[in-house]
């Protein structure tokens, strides 16, 4: 889950900070832990509290919010709120995430804070390779472990209270339920067409609706797996 943007309101304007509030409080990823009047009680809250982002009003008496701006800390991202245009570039010249013009409507307030996710909370990239999904199964033949690679693989027949692993070049017996098999089994290359049957998609030399061919052996589609069978066959159409 995403952590929450701690962020801090300024303005000397007791409406506009209502207003902001109210918008803030409808963005889930936003947390605003306060609110502030003026530059001197925000440097004071500041100095104790971690603060991701301000939203800042510029033209405040006695500390304006430029001043404000470039007295902080970096590392406190801005998005500046004023009634006055002209303090658009002074105010991108510090590096604000985004300027906003009074009113400020919800939907360019969402705008902002895209922005600002955009530039600051995206994930960093991993340095690690991506981790590469098994081609195959290690399976129980006796007393050791054997490797079979999905390519090789006909179909998986059930026999009483053993398995047939028919492969290109052998056939393998192994003690297991069909379904455990099946499970370990990528079901973008193999589907189960009979309660004794997992069969490999790319094997399949051809196919009607109560039966199918790998190998020149032909193998049934049982009623209950035939419309799922059927469907995903179409697939390939």
């Amino acid at each position: 889950m995403s952590h929450k943007i701690n962020c801090l309101a300024i303005d000397d304007e007791v409406v506009a900070l209502e207003i902001l509030a109210s918008h803030i409080s409808k963005i889930e990823r936003l947390n605003l832990v306060n609110t502030c009047n003026n530059a001197t009680e925000a440097f004071n809250y500041l100095s104790n509290h971690h603060i991701d982002l301000i939203f800042l009003d510029i033209n405040m008496p006695g500390i304006t919010g430029i001043a404000f701006a470039k007295a902080i800390n970096p590392q406190t991202k801005i998005i500046f709120t004023t009634a006055y245009r002209e303090y658009a570039v002074e105010g991108f010249d510090l590096q604000a995430v985004d300027y906003l013009l009074k009113p400020i409507s919800l939907p360019r307030l969402l705008k902002a804070v895209e922005n600002y996710l955009n530039l600051y909370q995206k994930p960093p990239k991993s340095d690690s390779k991506p981790v590469q999904e098994a081609e195959f199964i290690f399976v129980k033949i006796e007393r050791q472990m054997v490797k079979i690679n999905f390519e090789d693989i006909l179909y998986v027949e059930s026999l009483s209270d053993y398995l047939k692993i028919q492969t290109t070049d052998k056939m393998y017996t192994v003690r297991e339920k069909i379904s455990v098999v099946e499970e370990k089994l990528p079901s973008e290359r193999f589907i189960r067409i009979h309660r004794s049957f997992v069969v490999a998609f790319a094997q399949i030399e051809s196919y009607t609706h109560e039966q199918l061919v790998i190998n020149g052996h032909s193998i049934p589609i049982s009623r209950s797996y035939k419309d799922a069978v059927l469907q995903k066959l179409g697939e390939f159409h």
